[in-house]
This record gives structure tokens, C-alpha cells and sequence, in this order.
């Protein structure tokens, strides 16, 4: 069985962002990247089926510019066997991703595609779904647990009131939660091994996707800064401040 993992590029969830000064979106120059921390959890998850015996090869796809060949060869450093790059300048939006993805399940026939349920800089939660829909595959979102016997995926998931356990057949779209796996990380021979892996670079003409922006951003602007809290010297005074100042009772 074949698992597919898309990986993305975003800025490292370590690092402050910030808004360009003409408002059109954030700053990316001289900022570490890195993968999405819910990608890492997909690889994770798709070597670890790897390891046991239920998969036998895992493809790490990215898409945009070409520095995500780094991403792709950190995922091949983790256990990822192969990687393709769908190498674009643009914007790519979710729809436009999900129906490259589309394109390269159809491609490659795996049987399963891994991927976080969203990724930290747009934190759109989209991709995924679009994904299940265009493919008309069943899909398990916001997996903590997964679970592959006899042609079927049995996905743990979160909701409001607890745990869900849902079966899908095969072929399936799974994304993942933070609780479902703790990423390894790539030790120095396995990053050394990663660079002889094998690497394919497709573009969107490739595949016969038209990636035009659907959506435009009118303005990307900072929060406003939280001023400071007060203390109050008993219940009474808390509640007239609720009522008059927060007008929130």
C-alpha cells in the first residue's frame, strides 16, 4: 500500500510574524521556515504504518517554491522513501491545492493520503476536506488515533462531547490532530541519506491545473494590542466594571 503525505512550507512556529508595512500580507524574507507541525504528525504517522508492515512506500509531495525541496528532503530524513515538488511562484489556495493533489493521487494510486488538518499560517482547515470531495473518497478529520486492518481505516477523532470513532474504506483522506503521534526527529545519517533520495519537480501546467487565486486579500493587519488588567477590591466592584465599562452583563 502506497501513503501519501503532503507537506507545507510555512514559517517556523517559533518565529513573531510580522505584517508587511503595505498591509498585503506578512513577512517571509530573512524568516526561518520550516515543515507545519501537523505535517510532521502525518509523516510521523505514514512512516510508523511503514515500519509495521501495513504500507510499503510513503511519497512526500510539497508545493510552491522551490526552497520546499528542503521541507520535502526533512521529511524524507524522518523515513519518507520519495518526494515530488510541485514547484510554483504563485499563490497557491486550497482549492488550487487540493485539486494538484487530485492529480498526483491519481497519478501515484495510493491508498491512503496523510495530511494535517491545517497549517499554521492561514489555518484555512480546508485542504484536506476539498481533497476527500474531489477524489469522492471518504475522509476522517482531526485524527488522535489511527488504526489500518483488512481494507479499512478506523479513525479516532475529537469533538465537542469526547471521542468519535469513525470506519472508512479505503481509499481514504485522513488528516491529523496534534494527540495522534510525538515526530521524530531526523538524525544526522538519515538527513545525509535523505539528499540521495529521489526528487521530482512537476509544475501545475504538468498536471493540468489552473492555480489562479479564487480569492483576494484586501489587507493583512496586526490584532490590537490587549491593554493591561486592573485589580478590583471585591465582587461589587468587579460586577459595576462588567456593567458599565465592559458593558458585558
Amino acid at each position: 500500500m502506497k501513503v501519501l503525505v503532503p507537506v507545507k512550507r510555512v514559517i517556523d512556529y517559533n518565529v513573531k510574524v510580522r505584517v508587511k508595512s503595505d498591509g498585503s500580507g506578512v513577512e517571509t524574507s530573512n524568516v526561518k521556515m520550516s515543515m507545519n507541525p501537523f505535517d510532521e504528525i502525518a509523516v510521523e504517522e505514514a512512516v510508523r504504518l511503514r515500519e509495521s508492515g501495513v504500507a510499503e512506500e510513503v511519497i512526500i509531495v510539497s508545493l510552491g517554491v522551490q526552497q520546499c525541496q528542503e521541507t520535502i528532503r526533512t521529511a524524507l530524513a524522518m523515513g519518507g522513501d520519495r518526494g515530488i515538488l510541485v514547484q510554483s511562484d504563485g499563490e497557491l489556495q486550497p482549492l488550487a491545492v487540493a485539486k494538484l493533489l487530485k492529480e498526483l493521487v491519481e497519478r501515484e494510486g495510493p491508498e491512503l493520503v496523510i495530511l494535517g488538518k491545517q497549517a499554521i499560517d492561514d489555518d484555512a482547515n480546508q485542504t484536506g476536506q476539498m481533497l476527500a470531495a474531489l477524489l469522492g473518497w471518504p475522509q476522517g478529520t482531526f485524527a488522535s488515533r489511527l488504526e489500518l486492518a483488512e481494507g479499512e481505516a478506523r479513525v479516532t477523532r475529537e469533538v465537542d462531547g469526547g471521542l468519535e470513532t469513525v470506519a472508512l474504506r479505503l481509499p481514504a483522506v485522513v488528516t491529523t490532530d496534534l494527540r495522534l503521534n510525538e515526530p521524530r526527529y531526523a538524525k544526522l545519517p538519515n538527513i545525509m541519506k535523505a539528499k540521495k533520495k529521489q526528487l521530482d519537480v512537476v509544475s501545475p501546467e504538468d498536471l493540468g491545473v489552473d492555480v489562479e487565486p479564487r480569492l483576494k486579500t484586501l489587507k493583512v493587519s496586526e490584532p490590537p494590542k490587549r491593554s493591561g488588567g486592573v485589580r478590583v477590591g471585591s465582587v461589587e466592584e468587579l460586577v459595576e466594571k462588567l456593567r458599565n465599562e465592559a458593558k458585558v452583563i
